[in-house]
């Protein structure tokens, strides 16, 4: 994107053509280049124009909404065919949770995106595999691969969103960065809109209540189900049309708890110390040491990606360095203590899958300290830590579909 900017600067309708086919992407890159290129009247335009923000909601159009009510409305009644069908809760939302929200995400970036057909039924084939594959899963009862595909069936099926979002299979950084910021934005939104829900809930039962109906149970099971599967539709269509919304909310979310995460992950590692705890001998805490290093691993994708759309300090850069490098010790900690326990009592799937988890993550996070390193020390630029981030996420995929379909043959069904 930079070259060809550089090459068309002075080519008003190129210009207009590299924005309009990745607008994030083009104006990421001409804010960098912008301090070069003063006094260029294009520049100069170009500049004035992706600095001007509309404080108007862009609600699209009346196509693009239909489509989200409809997608809504859907979500909405697939969360519901448990009651409909009279299936057992447990068995539907263990299994299919994922293909509540998923799938129409995905369909809303096809129709988006304008994908051609062949990438369509690229998307459309892997789910219906999915669907087909967990819900004919043999029931057996305390199988952990079961348990193994449940939760990782999510994760396939948050790639296939991100397939559709960038719309291909080929490396494209800017993309990939631009679905990981995408999803730090639905949290935001997903977040402020089921606040919102909460209070117009309470809200609502209680003006029934003080005329004596009770109308919980009806309220959470024909209303709160709907807008609960709604709400990341809805946050997605509002954070694609309206960017400016989270636009600046999410970048200081990441600036402020990236240093707070790092004082957070240093202080409780020396509590470990003192409190006599270990994940060696204790599996609870190993898994919650698991989810704690997963949780930060996220916080650091989700920087890096807000952080290199635009030149940051010096500050910024060694706090997400310092937090990568802390990182990579808690890893090490629950990678050895991983493979402690089987050295002492065998290899099972839930430590097969584990050991695989921390493994990639641990090779992830060496790459990306290594690229901060290099870029406080003036031998690259964010970009660096973008592409290595990008071009890593297909790894995270292949295990991903390795433990959802390949575990549960692997170990039998056990």
């Amino acid at each position: 994107m930079k070259d060809e900017i550089l090459t068309h600067l002075n080519d008003p309708g190129q210009l207009e053509k590299l924005y309009r086919t990745n607008k994030a992407s083009f104006k990421r890159v001409f804010g960098t280049l912008y301090p070069e290129l003063k006094g260029n009247k294009l520049a100069d335009f170009w500049n004035e124009r992706l600095k001007y923000e509309n404080d108007e909601i862009n609600w699209g159009t009346r196509r693009e909404l239909l489509f989200v009510m409809i997608a809504s409305l859907v979500a909405g009644l697939i969360a519901k065919l448990p009651g409909i069908l009279q299936i057992d809760e447990e068995f539907f939302y263990t299994r299919n949770i994922g293909f509540i929200i998923f799938p129409l995400l995905s369909a809303y970036f096809v129709r988006k995106n304008e994908l051609a057909t062949g990438k369509i039924a690229f998307i459309v084939i892997p789910t219906i595999v999915g669907l087909f594959f967990i819900n004919f899963f043999p029931n057996v009862k305390q199988s952990d691969t079961l348990i193994l595909s449940c939760i990782h069936i999510v994760l396939f099926l948050w790639a296939i969103v991100g397939f559709a979002f960038v719309g291909e299979t080929k490396t494209n950084v800017e993309k990939r960065l631009g679905y990981l910021k995408y999803n730090g934005d639905l949290v935001v939104m997903t977040t402020l809109i089921l606040i919102a829900g909460a209070i117009m809930t309470a809200i609502t039962i209680n003006l029934f209540e003080l005329i004596g109906f009770k109308i919980e149970k009806f309220y959470f099971q024909s209303v709160g189900i709907f807008g609960l599967s709604a709400a990341p539709i809805v946050g997605t269509y509002l954070t694609q049309a309206n960017p400016q919304l989270v636009g600046k909310v999410s970048p200081v979310i990441a600036k402020i708890f990236s240093p707070l995460v790092l004082v957070m992950l240093v202080i409780y590692l020396i509590a470990i110390v003192y409190s006599g705890k270990d994940p060696y001998n204790d599996r609870d805490f190993l898994l919650i040491f698991n989810a704690l290093l997963i949780g930060v691993m996220a916080i650091i994708f989700f920087s890096v990606a807000e952080t290199s759309k635009t030149a940051k300090s010096q500050a910024e850069i060694w706090v997400l360095f310092l937090l990568s490098a802390v990182t990579i010790l808690v890893n090490g900690i629950a990678l050895s203590a991983i493979l402690f326990r089987i050295s002492e009592w065998g290899i099972t799937p839930n430590r097969a899958a584990v050991l695989g988890g921390n493994v990639l993550i641990l090779i992830n996070l060496l790459l990306v300290t290594a690229q901060l390193f290099k870029v406080f020390s003036k031998k690259s630029d964010l970009n660096g830590v973008g592409k290595v981030m990008a071009s890593y996420l297909p790894v995270y995929v292949l295990w991903t579909i390795l433990v959802t379909f390949i575990f549960p043959l692997l170990f039998g069904f056990k």
